[in-house]
């Protein structure tokens, strides 16, 4: 088994509805969200070592490689509950940007997972690993199936949905990063938030309706994370000026999302906002 090397896709996550329902007495949220994944990706590699030991490496001069960092974590806490005696060497080659509302560190945790699941032979399904991954972030159980599905109780219930129909997507991330942690302790009470219509948004995937889903976007936290980052309304704004049938933050932001019926279109904002934004990507639902 020492030898073999496997390499694992991390996709990035957008959020097409995002509510927070309520705060549990622990801290953790309650929360209903859609989100599909996007070809922006990290890349895992993984080799399998002889000794016990799991070591992590990036290409990103931005990632902890400790115990902080949501990949390591990811691979100690399934060498340990699956009593695995071998260990693993982890190479990140990191594209998705970091504390953007792109779910970087849980698809690479979510990657993690899967890869030495297949590496180690634990024949694990995704709900077990969905399950374990609970525990490490509140995104990582979505991105160990990385497909269109509405995630509610703390992230840890998966629904699938039907595919999408076709659209091009723009991402833009203003030159900050939000800490989601630190972000949601600044909300007071949850009943105060803009809570969007995420069950009309669900209907509208199941009925491969383009404009139901661009009228039904919504995410609960924009409000709060605009008011500590107004770069974020000023990028919606611009990509709107710019063409884009609808814009929204994905997770606790920075990053803003363009949706496009017409790749021409969202091409054109793709090249406009390159003005704006250092990191602008053009990219497609997975």
């Amino acid at each position: 088994m020492v030898g073999m090397e496997l390499t694992e896709k991390a996709p990035a996550k957008i959020n097409l509805s995002l509510d927070a329902i309520s705060r549990h007495l622990d801290g953790q949220y309650e929360w209903e969200m859609v989100m599909t994944s996007v070809d922006l990706a990290d890349y895992v590699r993984l080799t399998p070592t002889r000794s016990a030991t799991i070591t992590l490496r990036t290409n990103s001069g931005f990632l902890p490689v400790d115990q902080r960092n949501l990949a390591l974590q990811a691979a100690l806490l399934l060498q340990k509950t699956a009593r695995v005696t071998t260990g693993a060497s982890i190479m990140i080659d990191k594209h998705i940007p970091v504390a953007a509302g792109l779910g970087g560190g849980s698809t690479d945790a979510a990657a993690v997972l899967r890869g030495l699941n297949s590496l180690w032979r634990l024949k694990w399904s995704p709900a077990k690993l969905a399950q374990l991954g609970a525990a490490i972030d509140s995104d990582v159980p979505y991105c160990v199936y990385s497909q269109t599905a509405l995630v509610t109780g703390v992230g840890d219930q998966i629904h699938l949905l039907p595919k999408l129909p076709p659209f091009g997507v723009v991402l833009a991330k203003p030159r900050v990063g939000i800490s989601t942690s630190r972000l949601l302790r600044r909300i007071n009470d949850v009943s105060q938030l803009t809570h969007p219509p995420v069950a009309t948004m669900v209907r509208a995937i199941e009925q491969a309706d383009y404009s139901g889903i661009v009228n039904n976007m919504g995410n609960a936290l924009a409000t709060v994370s605009q008011q500590y980052y107004p770069q974020i309304a000023h990028v919606q704004r611009q990509m709107l000026r710019f063409g884009a049938d609808a814009v929204q933050m994905s997770g606790s932001g920075p990053t803003v999302f363009g949706l496009c019926t017409k790749y021409s279109r969202a091409q054109h904002i793709f090249n406009s906002m390159k003005g704006f934004c250092r990191d602008v990507y053009l990219v497609r639902p997975l």
